[in-house]
């Protein structure tokens, strides 16, 4: 049903429907530097799962897309093509990225251009990336029924942890919404947001996958779920969050187990829900700009890269354990990237890369209670944190419309060095900006 008519009938209305983003041929999976790692088969299908959600005269879409990222270009291109075509407003659709890094290229970031195994995006994979995504989207509209809304708070544990400290800041609490046919009571589509880095997955491995995330699906689906039942599965803030210290191994016998255990957590509440009574739908967003970080120059940066080198051997050499290894080894690939970024500042290519995140968008959807807010890029988990804990019921969605090349990491851990502080494009007191930004614009919703 076009949006124009489901706007306008009373209580809740939702459709949804899944595209196949899975790439023809062998392609280059993208998340891993200096391995050319060129895809040998399809482990698990890649997926757009489209919900669209009509309440209150407004409606809303959101577009979950297994891939690493989904630059702003290409999600602007899909919500103009969307608007066009079902009359949702553009600023209404969100269309995030689960951030899998065992998919395609899609975004050419700066810090990598050095790396000669990184081949750019390919254009022809990204049309047909925004094809399938309007594909979806048009379909999830035009299904559009009567329908219930239910909402619970998951807690999931055992899938991963802060990748730095194990007993640092995570964020357990995953937003569960189901919608149902208001006629039968069939589920109709399953949206969840959870906060950690799917990268059980790693260089080695060279299937295409949605890494855990797709076990969580599978285990839901032919479970509490029909078989062909949607999951759209949002990014939370995991920029330093991982299953580094919780994965035994980077098997897909882990990732299945770690995405069985946050699909078990999301079972678990949805006999259980609370189902919204009002048919209450907001949309709002504001534009941010960000204050850009100064590189060091290219001989600082050799240094340092130096020296995180040595880091790295001395601990391969002791036998250090084999996270404190991995943790070692990002952080000499972020001064390798570092390197890079100095040099791009230096050559005018930086500055051009930071224009085109610019300015950040904030995307807020409210379904009854409920806030979901959209954030670009990469964020360090205490700024959502920070979020909720100012306003309950708030639940931040990370690699959404965009993405900001590179992380937004704290203070401290600018302070202190390390993967993300080293290519990082912004600075770190941007987090606080997008927090004060985010609780004024939920201030205009209340």
């Amino acid at each position: 049903m076009p949006a124009t008519r489901a706007q306008d009938r009373a209580g809740w209305w939702a459709g949804a429907a899944v595209a196949d983003l899975t790439p023809a041929g062998s392609v280059f999976l993208f998340g891993y530097p200096h391995v050319p790692r060129w895809s040998t088969g399809v482990h698990d299908a890649l997926q757009c799962a489209a919900l669209c959600l009509c309440g209150g005269g407004q409606a809303a879409l959101f577009l979950a897309n297994d891939l690493i990222f989904v630059p702003r270009e290409l999600a602007e291109e899909v919500r103009r093509r969307v608007a066009a075509e079902t009359g949702v407003p553009a600023e209404a659709i969100m269309i995030t990225a689960t951030h899998t890094h065992s998919g395609p290229v899609t975004v050419d970031y700066v810090s990598n251009a050095a790396d000669p195994v990184v081949p750019r995006a390919d254009p022809a994979y990204r049309q047909s990336v925004a094809d399938r995504m309007v594909e979806a989207a048009v379909r999830a509209v035009a299904a559009a029924q009567p329908a219930e809304v239910g909402v619970a708070v998951a807690r999931a544990s055992g899938v991963g942890s802060n990748r730095h400290d194990p007993s640092g800041p995570s964020d357990p609490e995953v937003p569960v919404l189901l919608v149902r046919a208001a006629a039968d009571g069939r589920p109709l589509a399953c949206m969840v947001v959870y906060a950690m880095h799917p990268t059980v997955l790693h260089e080695d491995s060279t299937l295409i996958s949605g890494d855990f995330p797709h076990f969580a699906r599978r285990f839901l689906q032919g479970g509490v779920l029909p078989v062909d039942c949607p999951v759209l599965y949002h990014l939370g803030a995991a920029g330093d969050q991982s299953p580094r210290h919780v994965a035994r191994a980077n098997t897909f016998l882990e990732a299945q187990q770690l995405g069985e255990n946050l699909g078990r957590a999301i079972a678990a509440v949805i006999g259980s829900m609370t189902y919204l009574a009002e048919a209450s739908l907001v949309v709002r967003r504001r534009m941010l700009e960000l204050r850009p970080r100064e590189s060091p120059s290219v001989e600082v940066a050799t240094q340092a890269e130096r020296q995180a080198h040595d880091r790295l051997e001395r601990l391969r050499r002791s036998g250090a354990p084999r996270p404190a290894v991995r943790t070692a080894e990002c952080d000499w690939f972020g001064a390798e990237e570092t390197v890079e970024l100095a040099r791009a500042s230096a050559e005018g290519r930086l500055e051009a890369a930071v224009r085109r995140c610019l300015p950040a968008e904030i995307q807020m959807i409210a379904i009854g209670p409920w806030k979901f807010v959209g954030w670009p890029g990469e964020f360090f988990v205490e700024y959502a944190l920070e979020v909720r804990s100012r306003a309950p019921g708030t639940f931040v969605i990370t690699c959404a419309n965009g993405e900001l090349q590179g992380y937004i990491v704290t203070a401290a851990a600018a302070a202190g060095g390390g993967y993300e502080a080293a290519n990082a494009v912004f600075t770190a007191d941007n987090g606080a900006r997008f927090v004060e930004a985010t609780l004024a614009l939920l201030a205009r919703t209340s």
